[in-house]
């Protein structure tokens, strides 16, 4: 599809009230929408929670301050329902059910994701919670994929945000049946800026997923990382966990190859 082409569905759908998470996806649909309904037909919000890293809220207020967008920052409630907080298989229905709901609150517009053709082909249970609330997709409406999402991104000028890794909530890093607390989160978003910043070197992006499992605390990290790991290094940063650690999980840490999803258990089970 055209830019042209996907500006017109775009404006179709309007006047809209776009979820913005802070990543590439929800951040360049943002703007389009923007640029192309401009603040009186265009609403971003975006939910601030303990699972949101704060660099993915800052991100989307330094943007829309940039842009001029109309920005809602609310508390979605998901931490308010034990569903969510038990992490079933299908945890993320719970979570995207109280957003969009909470949206559905503020506004009564069309509310739109960042959703693309590439989230279809994996086990998105928060697709059904968008299916309940009429939520719609424009990318994937417009058949682009993540690839085509980040030349666009670059073709509208959002810079470093075209090239932002995936970055899921921070509730996916905890193992599936896991109770889901407020003090974890925090410790595994200490625990990836601790790694990321002690391992990054000439730039070179460093993929860090800290797993809280029964087992303990494992730390995920790309090959390049991962081979700067010594053995005075992986003392070091294993004393540094442990001392962050909540106190059921001051065990010893263990360092291994990144694995996307690897926190996540028994998928087939929920299909």
């Amino acid at each position: 599809m055209s830019a042209e082409a996907l500006d017109a569905l775009i404006a179709g759908m309007g006047p809209l009230a776009v979820a913005v998470s802070g990543g590439v996806d929800s951040l360049t649909l943002a703007t389009l929408a923007h640029r192309r309904l401009g603040s009186t037909a265009m609403l971003a919000v975006h939910a601030a929670s303990p699972a949101v890293p704060t660099e993915a809220t800052r991100r989307v207020r330094d943007l829309a301050a940039r842009q001029g967008w109309r920005l809602r920052v609310i508390e979605a409630g998901e931490f308010a329902d034990p569903a969510y907080r038990a992490n079933p298989v299908n945890r993320c229905f719970f979570c995207k059910t109280n957003l969009y709901g909470a949206i559905a609150q503020v506004t009564d517009w069309q509310i739109v994701s960042g959703a693309n053709l590439d989230d279809l082909g994996e086990y998105r249970p928060g697709l059904d919670a968008a299916r309940e609330h009429g939520v719609r997709h424009p990318f994937v409406a417009a058949g682009l994929d993540k690839a085509a999402v980040r030349r666009l991104a670059r073709g509208l000028g959002l810079g470093a945000v075209a090239d932002l890794p995936a970055s899921p909530c921070l509730s996916s890093r905890v193992e599936t049946g896991i109770r889901i607390e407020p003090e974890t989160l925090a410790f595994i978003h200490a625990v990836e800026r601790l790694v990321g910043g002690a391992l990054a070197a000439d730039g070179a992006e460093t993929r860090v997923r800290c797993r809280v499992r029964e087992v303990g605390v494992v730390v995920e990290l790309d090959p390049r990382s991962l081979a700067l790991l010594d053995a005075r290094v992986r003392a070091e940063l294993d004393a540094a966990i442990r001392s962050r650690a909540p106190d059921r999980l001051r065990g010893a840490v263990r360092f291994a190859p990144y694995r996307n999803g690897s926190a996540f258990l028994h998928a087939e089970a929920a299909r």
